[in-house]
């Protein structure tokens, strides 16, 4: 058995954004047409070192895509000069049932994510959309600001973090690594109203337990994606904007209506229910649901992930990486 070894810069070589969002468009069909066998996912405690293994399975047939990423939240790694959420997946061979590859999970979930939000964007957002605005400036906002920019012809970024000084930071590197790339201004916005003035694509990415922005002054045509609220108590998203976007999209209405306090918290107060959800955006992709009609509607993606993602995604880089001869080998 021969398992090939892919670390974070092999998977950059082989793997481009652009390849990343079809592979998220594809995996979300196939998840939305119920071609895909997604478990729950398997959380055990640990308790004597105070952290957390999760278990993140799945399985695209159409996709040949098999296998788990496992994730462990351990905070206390950072005392010994670790990562405190380290992740490996782990893929399979569909036809052997053998293990084919590892790579870096970190970076794949980085990827993955950045890159659905890149889909969303890409099937929901104006064509003419010229001005972006991000709103947390952690682990993932790199890949969610590649992916907006590698779909629409954006001139201007603003970023805003609670801390000036991440944003200020945050700006500074993503002009030196993306600004001439994609011939963009990247930079930062004072306040969360400066930032949403006229923006025409919203991504918020953090895990606040408070709205990162006033939907209030969302201006008509806009398009927002909601990244970072992934449990009951978080939320990004104010219930404005929940409630008076004209379309409202998913990456899995199991996902999102179980984990994300944005949609939780409303349907609790008895101001939202979940049959006002326009659809999955996997529905939208395979014409089960209208995506955009006018250019005056405001559409809204929410994602909390979904192991269908991961295993689709990596797929598609062990792949590549097998026809680009990238990788290590370990024989057993």
């Amino acid at each position: 058995m021969k398992i090939v070894v892919l670390k974070q810069e092999d998977m950059k070589n082989v793997f481009t954004m652009k390849d990343a969002i079809e592979a998220d468009k594809d995996a979300l069909k196939l998840y939305s047409l119920g071609k895909s066998n997604v478990p729950l996912r398997v959380n055990l405690d640990v308790p004597e070192y105070e952290g957390q293994s999760l278990y993140m399975p799945g399985y695209a047939a159409e996709a040949r895509a098999l296998g788990v990423k496992i994730v462990s939240v351990y905070p206390k790694n950072i005392e010994k000069g670790l990562t405190s959420v380290p992740a490996t997946m782990v893929l399979v061979n569909n036809e052997t049932g053998e293990v084919c590859s590892l790579m870096d999970g970190t970076y794949l979930t980085r990827v993955r994510t950045g890159a659905v939000s890149g889909a969303a964007t890409d099937i929901l957002a104006r064509k003419d959309s010229r001005i972006f605005a991000l709103f947390g400036t952690g682990g993932q906002a790199e890949t969610q600001l590649e992916a907006v920019l590698t779909v629409r012809p954006i001139k201007e970024v603003r970023v805003f973090d609670i801390s000036t000084e991440r944003a200020a930071h945050f700006s500074k590197r993503m002009t030196e690594i993306l600004g001439a790339r994609f011939g963009v201004t990247i930079a930062t916005a004072k306040s969360s109203e400066e930032a949403v003035e006229g923006a025409d694509i919203i991504t918020s990415v953090t895990t606040t337990t408070t709205p990162t922005f006033n939907g209030r002054l969302v201006k008509k045509g806009a398009h927002i994606n909601g990244v970072g609220a992934y449990t009951p108590a978080m939320q990004e998203i104010d219930e404005y904007l929940i409630l008076n976007a004209d379309k409202v999209y998913v990456d899995t209405r199991d996902g999102v209506l179980n984990e994300a306090g944005d949609f939780i918290i409303p349907i609790k107060k008895g101001t939202y229910s979940a049959d006002r959800l326009t659809g999955e955006l996997g529905e939208a992709i395979a014409g089960k649901v209208s995506g955009r009609v006018t250019d005056e509607e405001i559409t809204l993606f929410k994602t909390t992930g979904s192991a269908v993602l991961d295993v689709v995604t990596a797929r598609r880089i062990y792949e590549s990486a097998l026809r680009k001869n990238i990788g290590s080998i370990v024989e057993f």
